[in-house]
């Protein structure tokens, strides 16, 4: 695959202190092509997955020719039968850029001389001339309060001190960095049964699920603490999660023609800002309560600039003051949060890459400052729960998964039973 796009056959410079800045170069396709040699017969082939693409974590990325790599693992595991695992520097753009890249490169698997079809944002219907002004004046209020609110509160914790020490946390922060990457695969069917209970989002539920499965996580630890200083109620527990948002537009993977024309609306990019969120946790009895908790506060973040005025406070700071002002604001503000919450959603049609037939998208990402990144993403429909942590401090990744599983399984049942009763009434 060769690519012309300067933000793919491009490298970065910045020498001397200057500005960084693109510069076209030629794109030697066996220069980022690996494909690394794997016996056969190995006995655990999600093992060797994992240990592969958590040690990608400590060999840094080559600065000296465009920021991209393609390993191509030759290999079955329980979840598909061969693995191309792209490494993407995270100047090069965000998740919604990257997914319209692979859809660019792929075809349907229905039908493989056809492009993926793209979901075309929906257009708002024509009401009522007077109550439509009224729904919008009213909609400025609620923005302009929950911006003021939101944005005094995003600089409070700018200036307060971190997360109190938990099990999800309990290293200085300057060794805290993700170096295990673990995935499962689990039925988006399973969360649109709770979704549709609820008259919530897939958004609501997965946050729900997080919220909950961290909970029942953080509950096994404090009740099997021997050491009274260290062990603790969920109740006196304050956890905060840094969750990124899209700003684009359009929230719909776009097409990256579109995506790479001037003055685009979804342009090619890092175009997302992010949010401090509170994290429920409890031991709950009713476990709708994570999902309408999490409801609660998203509705929120979503009626306000927070988003805007975290990413235009980031932008600003590196215009002004370097990449190097950058990297100590953003480490002092994702400092002061437990979790990186981040979910894309991919392609809702299976497609083939290179007449192979893909079967899930994973995606994750690592250098923030926190023990635990918890990306989701969906293909189809399936839904990916990819967990970043880092060992030291969470030496059982699989159980903490294990926990948020659970928790969705708990809530589809408690679902099921929601939507009998109400056919029984």
């Amino acid at each position: 695959m060769a690519m012309e796009k300067p933000m793919i056959s491009g490298e970065e410079t910045g020498v001397g202190g200057k500005k960084a800045k693109w510069i076209p170069t030629k794109v030697k396709a066996e220069d980022h092509v690996v494909v690394p040699d794997i016996d056969p017969t190995i006995q655990n082939p999600d093992q060797f997955l994992e240990d592969y693409t958590s040690n990608m974590v400590f060999s840094p990325i080559d600065m000296s020719k465009p920021l991209w790599e393609m390993h191509i693992l030759n290999m079955k595991t329980s979840d598909a039968e061969s693995f191309l695992v792209a490494r993407f520097h995270h100047s090069l753009g965000d998740g919604m850029s990257l997914m319209s890249l692979l859809l660019a490169c792929s075809r349907k698997a229905s039908d493989p001389e056809s492009l993926p079809t793209l979901v075309a944002p929906k257009k708002s219907k024509v009401t009522n001339v007077l109550w439509s002004l009224v729904a919008r004046v009213w909609f400025i209020i609620r923005l302009m309060c929950n911006t003021f609110v939101e944005v005094f509160n995003f600089l409070l914790i700018l200036c307060s001190v971190r997360d109190a020490a938990t099990p999800l946390m309990e290293k200085p922060i300057a060794t805290l960095s993700p170096n295990k990457f673990i995935h499962r695969v689990i039925s988006l069917d399973d969360v649109k049964i709770v979704k549709n209970a609820m008259n919530m989002t897939v958004n609501d539920v997965i946050l729900g699920m997080v919220q909950a499965g961290l909970s029942r996580y953080l509950s096994q630890k404090y009740d099997s603490e021997t050491n009274s200083k260290l062990k603790r109620s969920l109740e006196n527990v304050s956890l905060r999660a840094a969750v990124f948002f899209n700003l684009r537009s359009n929230k719909k993977i776009e097409d990256l023609a579109k995506m790479m024309a001037k003055l685009s609306t979804s342009r090619w990019g890092n175009s997302i800002g992010y949010v401090m969120i509170p994290l429920w946790m409890r031991s709950e009895n009713d476990i709708f309560e994570y999902i309408r908790r999490a409801k609660t506060i998203m509705d929120r973040k979503k009626l306000s600039l927070e988003p805007l005025f975290s990413y235009v406070l980031l932008k600003l700071t590196v215009e002004i003051f370097g990449s190097k002002a950058l990297r100590n604001l953003a480490m002092r503000i994702f400092g002061r949060s437990t979790i990186i919450l981040s979910n894309v959603a991919g392609p809702s049609e299976e497609i083939s890459l290179f007449d192979h037939q893909i079967s899930y998208v994973a995606a994750s990402v690592s250098g923030f400052p926190q023990a635990l990144i918890v990306h989701i993403t969906s293909y189809v429909n399936k839904v990916i729960i990819n967990l970043g942590v880092d060992l030291d401090v969470i030496p059982d990744p699989h159980h903490l998964c294990d926990h948020m599983v659970e928790a969705l399984q708990m809530m589809k049942s408690a679902a099921e039973e929601k939507c009998s009763a109400d056919l029984n009434v």
